[in-house]
């Protein structure tokens, strides 16, 4: 049996209850000053004010905190964690104004992003994204889920998830991953959307669960990208090869997304 104490708290903060909250349900915070925690194999056994008794320190891997927080570790539950360049210029068309949706046929947004992640190696992903966890831990964040997306093709989109897979092998944080090959229509196939279509459903998420690269498969269900009902057919396929189901829907415009995602059962529907 393997014991680790955490003395010297200076506020152990957890949440109460034991399921997700809404509204201000979520600012219920239970905070004790002056805490220690003890932990047994991993599970929690012991929690109290004050200094950890005599009983609990012998034998146990001791961590001072130095007076510092404790919360539980945080859960970044959408995000884009591998890809290749940076947008920082958008930012300002953003301030000015400018909609995502005109970005994006401009040729900027997630298409900008496309190009950059085709052209970087394996490697290079995985020196990026590696870097950028190291900084979310910094911060507190244990798990991580992490969509592809910026591939867009065979080749790519499995380099994005195997990047995923690589460092949730190598570092700390727990990574899940999702397959996003529905985040636009790239440009070679954008007066063919249909063959783009066939292609995620046909060869590549097959691929991807034959690989055992995703747990869940996403589409960016919205104006000007995919519409409800290819939406449904990407994630139907996904259901096939064994990945859940997920969504980003009304971001912009309500077109359906919402309504698919429920009719389907996705785990989320995100923006």
């Amino acid at each position: 049996m393997s014991r680790l104490v955490i003395s010297n708290i200076g506020f152990l903060a957890t949440p109460e209850g034991f399921g997700p909250r809404a509204g201000e349900e979520q600012g219920k915070i239970r905070v004790i000053e002056n805490a220690y925690l003890a932990c047994e194999d991993g599970k929690i056994t012991a929690v109290g004010q004050g200094e950890a008794p005599a009983e609990l320190l012998s034998g146990a891997k001791v961590v001072d905190a130095g007076g510092k927080l404790v919360t539980p570790g945080l859960v970044d539950a959408h995000t884009h964690l591998v890809f290749g360049g940076w947008r920082e210029h958008e930012l300002a068309m953003k301030r000015r104004g400018v909609p995502y949706l005109e970005i994006l046929a401009q040729g900027g947004g997630i298409l900008a992003t496309l190009t950059k992640t085709r052209e970087a190696t394996e490697e290079q992903l995985t020196e990026k994204a590696g870097a950028a966890l190291a900084e979310m831990l910094r911060y507190g964040v244990t798990t991580c889920e992490a969509k592809s997306g910026y591939g867009l093709d065979l080749d790519n989109e499995l380099k994005q998830l195997r990047v995923t897979k690589i460092l949730n092998e190598k570092q700390p944080v727990e990574l899940v991953s999702t397959y996003l090959g529905a985040h636009a229509v790239p440009k070679e196939y954008k007066e063919n959307r249909e063959e783009y279509i066939k292609l995620m459903c046909d060869t590549v998420i097959p691929q991807v669960a034959k690989e055992g690269l995703a747990e869940f498969c996403d589409v960016f269900c919205e104006t000007g990208v995919f519409d409800a009902a290819e939406a449904e057919r990407v994630l139907e396929a996904g259901k096939k090869h064994g990945l859940r189901p997920k969504m980003h829907a009304d971001e912009i415009n309500a077109i359906g997304g919402t309504e698919v995602a429920g009719k389907l059962g996705a785990i989320s529907v995100e923006h």
